[in-house]
């Protein structure tokens, strides 16, 4: 049975735009439902973890460097945040910084000692994502993710109590090395922003085992090619017998128009030749939008205007 699902952004970024005739109709004859929202939830309905945690620090450290297993692993990434009359307000992370192995050469080595003396191990396998190595056993706070944090004031997102003490005390400690770290002033001076804290998040061990319905996974997403990986995921699989299963990742997009003509006309057309028997459209507010070839006869459902309408109406044949 070949089966394709689009992982797809929020409703509410697409919209704006009325949807054209032949995708309305589909979409208007579609099974609909509606579930938990969020990148976390969305991922969790295409990939199952034995045992059911969430530990994105092991998936991408595995992805990263290979050897995730017998530890637990904390991602302590490289952020720029600025002062404001709140407190301090986190405007970039990872990537977005444009770091290099070299600017990770620079830094690390000044945030080492203070993480290894804590008996955590700090490195860097990629130049954006940072990692702390601690014993599986190792009793953690709460971390808030690091998109949640994006934009708003740090200090409201630090774990609290006495949990959290230790680590709110090594978030100042290393914003004290960076602050005072020659490399970022020659990164400002260069006109790059400063890496001048870290952000904690992403806390687990990495899960038995981890399993999908598919066997293809396209996107340049990290975490989702880290999901993948541990599923055993093969690209070399396409293509062979009983159809292909593809699980397609387009919440990049933002123009309705690049997504029926690109993605949905041609998947809507493997439908009505019978080349794909399912066609699953996942949006991260929780919306589902299930397609098969037989809803082809459902003429009592009325078209779907755009992709914030309601329910569809049952109307008497």
């Amino acid at each position: 049975m070949a089966q394709a699902t689009l992982l797809l952004p929020a409703r509410t970024r697409l919209v704006g735009q009325a949807l054209p005739d032949d995708v309305a109709r589909a979409l208007g004859r579609s099974d609909r439902s509606d579930t938990d929202a969020g990148e976390r939830a969305q991922l969790r309905r295409q990939f199952q973890l034995v045992p059911d945690h969430w530990p994105i620090a092991a998936l991408t450290r595995q992805r990263d460097a290979g050897d995730a297993a017998g530890a637990r692993w904390l991602r302590a990434d490289p952020v720029r945040v600025s002062p404001d009359m709140a407190g301090a307000r986190m405007l970039a992370h990872g990537e977005s910084l444009g770091l290099s192995a070299e600017d990770a050469a620079n830094l690390l080595p000044a945030l080492k000692p203070l993480f290894g003396d804590a008996g955590m191990p700090l490195d860097a396998p990629h130049p954006a994502r940072w990692y702390l190595r601690l014993p599986l056993e190792a009793q953690l706070p709460e971390f808030a993710p690091v998109d949640d944090v994006l934009g708003d004031d740090l200090f409201a997102h630090l774990p609290h109590g006495d949990a959290g003490r230790r680590w709110r005390a090594l978030l100042s400690e290393a914003q004290v090395l960076l602050h005072n770290h020659p490399w970022n002033a020659q990164r400002v001076s260069q006109g790059k922003p400063p890496v001048n804290s870290l952000w904690f998040w992403g806390a687990g061990a990495l899960p038995d085992f981890v399993r999908t319905g598919f066997r293809q996974v396209k996107g340049n997403d990290v975490l989702l090619q880290a999901l993948a990986q541990a599923a055993g995921v093969d690209a070399s699989h396409a293509g062979g017998e009983g159809g292909v299963d593809a699980l397609i990742d387009l919440r990049h997009l933002r123009n309705l128009d690049l997504l029926c003509r690109d993605a949905l006309r041609p998947l809507l057309d493997a439908l009505k030749k019978g080349e794909l028997d399912t066609l699953t459209l996942d949006f991260e507010d929780g919306g589902l939008f299930a397609l098969r070839r037989e809803q082809r006869w459902r003429f009592w459902r009325r078209s779907l205007p755009r992709l914030d309408a309601g329910r569809p109406d049952h109307v008497p044949a």
